[in-house]
């Protein structure tokens, strides 16, 4: 929130509703005030700045649909409620249409009255917070370069990162997929003693208990069918430096064990060996799943856990940070812009409401390929709705799905429209598809979607899709 307690607007030509809402909304450390016409309300706004407006819908001295539009045209940060004991469908979509916050329909309680105004003053900071983004010409970096963020959940993490990296503690990093824990693995590591040595990252998902052994400790010649010659694991080669272990709940409990015999002295015999081998390596371990729950059902050692549970670094996923989700947009766009020589200044509003109404449960990593994708398909200097690929690229279909035809002509031609506007999306689509996911290079699209090197050319000059500038020349 700003510093100043929030300023709130009560305008109704009851008194007895004023003073009721003045009363509910006081508890809650804002400054109310109130008005019993839209005339005086419009002169109050005009001599102070509010933060929300709430207003009644139908009043005798200037009515709240001309409030509304009299704010949003002169003051589109402040956040305007309409309240009616009128309340319709149409009414609802008018005001919202007209750029209303929400609609409480009468009579409401005092918790739906403190829940909507605590909504509408966490949005505008949100749209502050864009004009503050819109108007910085070079955006800093934060600490480690990666831990993006302004809520207090992210910050706790960063001053976490902050005091466990010059240790050489073995921390556990868990959260949601897509969260960023090897970020947060690699920002320890960056900031350690030892940051000038090699960082090692390991899927333990991907392999198998024997390929896992044989990576971490190594092997010698004959040690099994295929181990033609002596071979050293990540532990040997990352002496002096850290490494970070993903998805440890995916390994056997016998890997658990030869890893908690590490963790004690930080030595190991390599497959095959009978010499014993000791290194000085960090550890650093990651994991999406309950840990403690696995040691209750018997599948995750209770040794191991406490093992590694010395320095727990619990990453929230992003819907319940909202406040971050714009620096971190901001960031992968000021990325992209770079990767692709795009010059797009931000966000406009509706897009911000969108990117933060969301509650993105593929975290991070799904808002980074987002962004990605809305940067590339962006032609003016703010990105829109249209361009948010599965949060907004159906919103133009919707709203002429929603649209009731007056006649059987208009009817045929909105059918024709929606079906040509859905045939462009999943053409864009299938494009963006086929070339992000082989590295931009054409040849290898085309061929992995079956089609000829130029015809897949003229779909994306069809639909204005560029190759980054990163791109490497087709094979």
């Amino acid at each position: 929130m700003t510093s100043h307690n929030p300023l709130i607007l009560i305008i109704d030509d009851e008194p007895a509703i004023c003073r009721n809402c003045v009363k509910i909304l006081s508890k809650m450390d804002y400054d109310v005030r109130y008005a019993l016409n839209g005339y005086d309300a419009l002169k109050m706004v005009d001599d102070t700045v509010f933060d929300v407006v709430v207003t009644d819908l139908k009043m005798s001295n200037v009515g709240g649909m001309e409030v509304l539009r009299r704010l949003k045209t002169s003051y589109p940060e402040t956040m305007v409620i309409v309240i009616t004991g009128y309340a319709s469908v149409s009414s609802a979509v008018e005001v919202m249409k007209m750029g209303a916050f929400d609609y409480l329909p009468k009579p409401f309680t005092p918790h739906e009255l403190r829940a909507v105004v605590r909504q509408g003053l966490i949005q505008r900071e949100i749209l502050l917070q864009n004009r503050k983004f819109l108007e910085q010409k070079k955006r800093k970096k934060s600490f480690s370069h990666q831990l993006i963020g302004e809520s207090p959940k992210i910050k706790k993490v960063i001053s976490m990162v902050q005091k466990v990296a010059p240790t050489d503690s073995t921390v556990l990093v868990y959260g949601e997929s897509g969260t960023g824990k090897e970020l947060i693995s690699r920002a320890i590591h960056a900031n350690s003693d030892r940051k000038d040595k090699v960082f090692f990252a390991v899927d333990c998902g991907t392999l198998s208990d024997t390929l896992l052994e044989s990576e971490l400790f190594g092997y010698t010649k004959g040690a099994f069918t295929d181990a033609r010659n002596d071979k050293d694991g990540i532990f040997k080669l990352a002496n002096n430096g850290t490494v970070f272990l993903d998805e440890i709940s995916n390994i056997s409990l016998g890997v658990q064990s030869k890893l908690l015999r590490f963790l004690e002295n930080r030595e190991f015999l390599p497959l095959g060996s009978t010499k014993i081998k000791k290194v000085d390596v960090r550890l650093i371990f990651a994991t999406n799943q309950n840990l403690e729950e696995m040691v209750e059902a018997g599948s995750f050692r209770q040794d191991f856990y406490y093992r590694i549970f010395v320095y727990p670094i619990f990453i929230p996923p992003l819907r319940e940070r909202k406040r971050d989700i714009l620096p971190i947009s901001y960031h992968f766009l000021q990325h992209f812009c770079l990767e692709f020589e795009k010059k797009i200044i931000g966000f406009d509003d509706e897009t911000v409401a969108r990117l933060t109404a969301y509650d993105w449960p593929g975290n991070v990593r799904q808002l980074r390929n987002i962004i990605e994708r809305a940067v590339i398909l962006c032609e003016k200097d703010k990105i829109s709705p249209k361009e948010l690929s599965l949060l907004g690229e159906m919103a133009d279909i919707e709203k002429l799905i929603d649209h009731v035809p007056e006649t059987n002509d208009e009817l045929k031609r909105v059918k024709k429209e929606i079906r040509e506007k859905a045939i462009l999306k999943v053409e864009k689509n299938f494009v963006m598809n086929a070339l992000m996911k082989n590295n931009w290079n054409v040849t290898h699209a085309a061929r992995k979607v079956g089609l000829q090197r130029t015809n897949f050319q003229t779909l994306m000059k069809k639909h204005r899709i560029n190759l980054p500038r990163s791109a490497k020349p087709d094979a």
